[in-house]
């Protein structure tokens, strides 16, 4: 497993952890071996689920248990996954959060289904390249997020959740169509000037939505009213909106300055106040919040921030924080790889065994 750095520290390497692990014994042969817990490696099983997808499971999972009980496996477990402990951590409700998260992601004991993850696919046109990404989200400490490009949109969407937002939500939601002018430093640090321009944006993308509803029902009409062959096919006038949009979406990325000065407004919070005094180009868009659970969930407007190719940020305006985010740049050095021949051979037993 590979494990965020310790918050707030987005741009340092992320951690290795193995987890299980796999003996050819002989040719029809295999033993599993669980690595989780503190007492060595023991008796464990994977079971290949279907394409893409496998489980794990430990058959003795009394070797996850320490000898001070549930306390001291959550201290153990404090310093290891967030690099402090209990008393480093004042604030109530992120204690709440954190232990939350023990009671979460302790009761699997390593019996758990991994699925493979796809990465987006690059174009030349993208902002900058997709890929995983490390970002800040407060209490939350660091979690994952794989961003995306869309033609006029750009996603980024949550590979690792909290008790908020589960995994596999989309986190962010960027408007390339309405980048962002920012106003000089001086201004820039009062929230409420930002504030201004965001909401401004917001009601200007609201009258848009609408103006587009508004004219495909019209289209609509006329389609059905139609009755002569060589009526003016559906969706031409639109894709030529379409064509518009994409040529103003290059224009307005082509004359962005390769920096301006950037700076937090005051009130907003951050984990990490090391973040870039400067940016290339900012734009509107809106962040995914709700309540324990994922209850009411809401899309609210905020700020996409790209400072270079491997750093982006967002405001989230409603919540007055900001999230810091890093390129994840793993090269599994700690990863011991067999040899494919070896890697086919072990795949082979495995099926083998499952069946």
């Amino acid at each position: 497993m590979y494990l965020p750095p310790h918050d707030p520290h987005v741009d340092d390497p992320m951690r290795f952890k193995p987890l299980f692990r796999i003996h050819l014994m002989e040719r029809k042969s295999a033993t599993v071996e669980c690595m989780y817990g503190h007492k060595g490696p023991h008796n464990g099983h994977i079971q290949i689920v279907k394409k893409d997808e496998f489980s794990t499971k430990c058959n003795q999972t009394d070797h996850h248990r320490m000898s001070g009980g549930r306390q001291e496996e959550f201290r153990t477990w404090l310093r290891e996954e967030w690099g402090r402990t209990l008393e480093d951590i004042f604030h109530e409700h992120m204690q709440e959060l954190i232990l939350m998260k023990f009671i979460y992601t302790s009761q699997y004991d390593n019996c758990l289904t991994y699925r493979r993850i796809y990465l987006p696919p690059s174009s030349p046109d993208d902002l900058i390249k997709p890929g995983l990404f490390k970002g800040t989200y407060g209490s939350h400490g660091l979690e994952i997020v794989m961003l995306s490009f869309h033609g006029r949109k750009a996603k980024g969407t949550k590979i690792t959740g909290d008790p908020n937002i589960p995994a596999g939500q989309q986190t962010v939601e960027i408007d390339l169509a309405h980048p962002l002018q920012l106003p000089d430093i001086e201004n820039l640090r009062d929230f409420s000037e930002l504030s201004r321009i965001v909401l401004e944006v917001q009601e200007q993308v609201r009258r848009e939505e609408q103006e587009q509803e508004h004219q495909q029902e019209e289209e609509d009409r006329s389609q059905q009213a139609a009755s002569q062959p060589a009526a003016k096919p559906l969706g031409e006038e639109g894709a030529e909106g379409e064509e518009t949009a994409a040529g103003a979406e290059g224009t307005t990325q082509d004359k962005a300055p390769a920096s301006q000065p950037f700076v937090l407004p005051m009130g907003v919070i951050s984990r990490n106040e090391d973040y870039p005094r400067t940016c290339r180009i900012c734009f509107y868009g809106t962040g995914l919040i709700a309540g324990h659970g994922f209850t009411s969930p809401e899309r609210t407007p905020g700020v996409f921030v790209l400072f270079d190719d491997d750093r982006f940020g967002f405001i989230w305006l409603e919540l007055k924080s900001f999230s810091l985010y890093s390129r994840i740049k793993v090269s599994f050095q700690n990863a011991q790889a067999p040899s494919r021949e070896a890697f086919d051979e072990m795949l082979k037993n495995i099926q083998s065994l499952a069946t």
